[in-house]
């Protein structure tokens, strides 16, 4: 199985590598998921992008989005992640399954279109900090995730959090920082 696994691999990575702005040979993504806008997509060595998920780098404007996954990231089962200005994913993130990651969201002003038909507009970069998890059905719009941060489960974060976090709830809060002095989570 495992030679099968890496022999889709570079099948997926031989039709696709010039199709991305930048596709690593010794990254993985699934065939069943869903890739737009791979011009503007970068997927680094070692990153593990599993089934059933929707990368979409949109063009909503004169700005060139970025959506970057690097190295050594897993993505879990039917993520979500949208960029339309920058979304980058640092180095060794683990995402759960069911994840939505977004620099962007639905207009809502305009209340006499149902909001499908309003324009996406840009809330604000996305960066998530190196060596963090996001745990299962989790959402992060429009806000950044600091290093070896743990975003528990169901959480919705659209706030900034700072480097050695916990964050739980919905809306997300800090429930736990790393404090240096007693070298433990409080």
């Amino acid at each position: 199985m495992k030679y099968i696994n890496k022999i889709r691999s570079l099948i997926y990575f031989f039709l696709n590598v010039f199709a991305y702005k930048k596709l690593h040979i010794k990254s993985d993504i699934k065939f069943s998921n869903r890739v737009e806008g791979k011009k503007y997509i970068t997927i680094l060595k070692h990153a593990f992008i599993n089934r059933g998920g929707w990368l979409l780098a949109l063009k909503i404007d004169d700005t060139e989005p970025n959506l970057t996954i690097n190295e050594g990231c897993v993505v879990g089962d039917y993520c979500h992640i949208t960029s339309v200005r920058s979304v980058i994913i640092e180095r060794d993130v683990m995402i759960a399954s069911n994840v939505y990651i977004s620099d962007n969201l639905h207009s809502f002003t305009d209340i006499d279109r149902p909001i499908k038909n309003q324009p996406v507009i840009f809330k604000s970069e996305v960066v998530i900090g190196s060596g963090t998890w996001i745990g299962e059905n989790a959402c992060i719009i429009g806000a950044k995730v600091g290093r070896n941060c743990v975003i528990g489960a169901n959480a919705t974060v659209n706030k900034d959090v700072p480097d050695y976090c916990v964050v739980a709830g919905n809306p997300g809060r800090i429930i736990m920082r790393y404090n240096f002095q007693t070298n433990i989570f409080e």
